[in-house]
């Protein structure tokens, strides 16, 4: 992502926050009280062997363009634990997705599975502890007031749990080789995909402590996001190579997944995303956020090419 201008430039700065907090927050093999190495190893894999770090910026975006005083004050640190909350949780979320017994995926980030890496338990074992190392640390967040952390955790653990990230992949998983309506396939991916992307703009709202009524323009602005990233992905899967994705190409397709391009083709797909891409630049001019972090990362999310 470019930074030439002052929102992606916000957006760098966060990245590198970001990515500083992760390191800082697992756990490394000479740490006090490590029961087993591979353990902690498989689970430094999982997440600091690439990604995009949409979600945990998406955090940062949302609160920065919320209050741009906030974001100049270096305050940013406030949302931080957030952030890396939802990217442990999201680690923990692809390792099991890859697993045999869900979507048997060999590759992510252009590397090897962490179950082809370290075997399917130490795999297993590495997302379950980096679920609970996702509430561990933001429960240990200090600097927020004691109501919004219970906020955001309430927050994280809705996302996460069967109403949202893994009642949505359990959808998946029993909706394969079934045709879906189009209503059911986008509850099926507001679960599984969107649940944390919205939780990400819910949290982003929370470290700032935005009033109700403007929480609610959040969350369906979330929810938006959170499909518009899912349908990219559909796309992507079928018209962007292996090397460029970083995982299968065709995956979904091999697997008798239910995607937009397989239910409405690739053009009626495409046509779809600007309708939402369209919504998404209506609910931000609304919340007067059109040039804002928040704007330029839903931007990218939509623009993307892996």
């Amino acid at each position: 992502m470019a930074n030439s201008h002052p929102e992606q430039r916000f957006l760098a700065q966060a990245r590198d926050l970001i990515e500083q907090a992760l390191e800082a927050n697992l756990p490394g093999e000479s740490d006090a009280g490590v029961l087993a190495p591979d353990l902690i190893a498989a689970m430094r894999y999982a997440v600091l062997g690439g990604g995009k770090r949409l979600r945990p910026q998406l955090v940062c975006a949302t609160a920065a363009s919320l209050d741009p005083d906030w974001q100049y004050s270096g305050a940013l640190h406030r949302v931080i634990p957030a952030a890396c909350a939802l990217e442990f949780m999201h680690a923990y979320s692809l390792i099991h997705d890859d697993l045999p017994a869900m979507d048997n995926d060999d590759l992510r980030h252009g590397r090897p599975s962490c179950h082809k890496a370290y075997g399917e338990a130490t795999a297993i074992l590495a997302g379950d502890a980096l679920q609970a190392l996702a509430f561990e640390v933001l429960a240990d967040a200090q600097a927020l007031p004691p109501d919004m952390q219970l906020a955001m955790l309430r927050t994280l653990g809705r996302a996460c749990g069967w109403r949202g990230m893994v009642g949505g992949q359990a959808l998946d998983m029993a909706a394969s080789g079934k045709v879906l309506t189009q209503a059911q396939l986008a509850r099926l991916h507001a679960g599984k995909t969107g649940a944390l992307l919205g939780a990400a703009v819910e949290l982003g709202g929370l470290g700032v402590g935005v009033g109700a009524d403007r929480m609610t323009s959040l969350t369906s602005l979330g929810a938006k996001l959170g499909m518009a990233f899912q349908i990219v992905d559909d796309l992507l899967d079928v018209t962007a190579t292996t090397d460029k994705l970083g995982k299968t190409a065709g995956a979904d397709a091999a697997n008798g997944k239910n995607t937009y391009p397989a239910l409405l083709g690739i053009d009626g797909t495409r046509a779809r995303l600007q309708e939402l891409q369209q919504n998404i630049r209506e609910d931000l001019a609304q919340l007067a956020l059109a040039e804002s972090p928040l704007a330029a990362l839903a931007a990218y999310i939509i623009e993307r090419d892996y």
